[in-house]
């Protein structure tokens, strides 16, 4: 039987926990097996919608261009290792403060794939993720440094467990910019490596980023940025695609 009382002070409904103690103490057998009925379906219909507004306004939050998931990734034209993506799906790469990078050339699934991830990471793990353009972020950081407000984006990054920074190198950004990318990544970095001592997500802070890098030629700002929170650096013209933690050897998602 269900702990209605624990149920109704998890929902944070504690005046009705109060009253259904109470009302415990006064009905019979009978009305208090109906009303345990009744509690325990209401609860259920409550926990229900509650999870699903809650992955709603969690999709809304994460600002993603479009909706993309694996269930309509074409696994046959862009030959990945279909295995390794569904154990990125889990996410479990965040509890570790992992960081995930996807390389290819254009058209191979890179924002698909992470799109998919920070899906799954919402709708199944109960992530908070974010997606942005790099270039995006970029513009970002630079409008709140002229406007004087430096410092109000990376404090709400910190509440995240996902970043995903889409399309790096794909489109120029100016070296000021590249800059203040890398001052970004570099304070994200700390909390990231402080989260993980600390017990996981649990603790306040971003655990990862999964970063989509064009194929063609990044500026030397990001790539100092990406050398410096990516270790070992891929080699440029690596085919397939391909993701690597910030800590372990890169581990190969095609197979070369």
């Amino acid at each position: 039987m269900r702990d209605v009382t624990v149920e109704l002070k998890a929902l944070r409904l504690h005046g009705m926990a109060g009253a259904w103690a109470d009302l415990q103490t006064q009905a019979g057998p009978q009305q208090l097996q109906q009303g345990q009925w009744l509690m325990e379906h209401l609860l259920q219909a409550e926990g229900v919608d509650r999870a699903s507004r809650s992955v709603n306004y969690q999709m809304h939050a994460a600002r993603f261009p479009i909706h993309r998931d694996l269930a309509g990734f074409d696994f046959e034209v862009s030959v990945v290792d279909r295995q390794l993506v569904t154990q990125l799906a889990r996410c479990e790469f965040t509890e570790a403060a992992h960081n995930v990078v996807l390389v290819g050339g254009p058209g191979t699934g890179k924002t698909h794939l992470a799109t998919a991830i920070g899906v799954a990471g919402i709708a199944q793990h109960g992530r908070r993720v974010r997606f942005y353009s790099t270039v995006d972020l970029v513009n970002a950081l630079e409008r709140e440094k002229t406007e004087g407000k430096a410092g109000r984006l990376a404090a709400s990054l910190l509440r995240l467990d996902l970043l995903i920074l889409d399309e790096l190198g794909y489109l120029p950004f100016s070296q000021a910019g590249g800059a203040l990318l890398f001052h970004l990544l570099s304070k994200l970095r700390k909390v990231w490596s402080w989260r993980t001592r600390r017990g996981g997500r649990h603790a306040p802070g971003p655990a990862s980023a999964c970063i989509d890098p064009s194929a063609r030629r990044l500026p030397d700002s990001a790539t100092a940025s990406l050398r410096r929170h990516v270790s070992p650096t891929p080699p440029r013209n690596s085919p397939g695609l391909s993701p690597t933690s910030c800590c372990p050897a890169w581990r190969q998602l095609t197979d070369q």
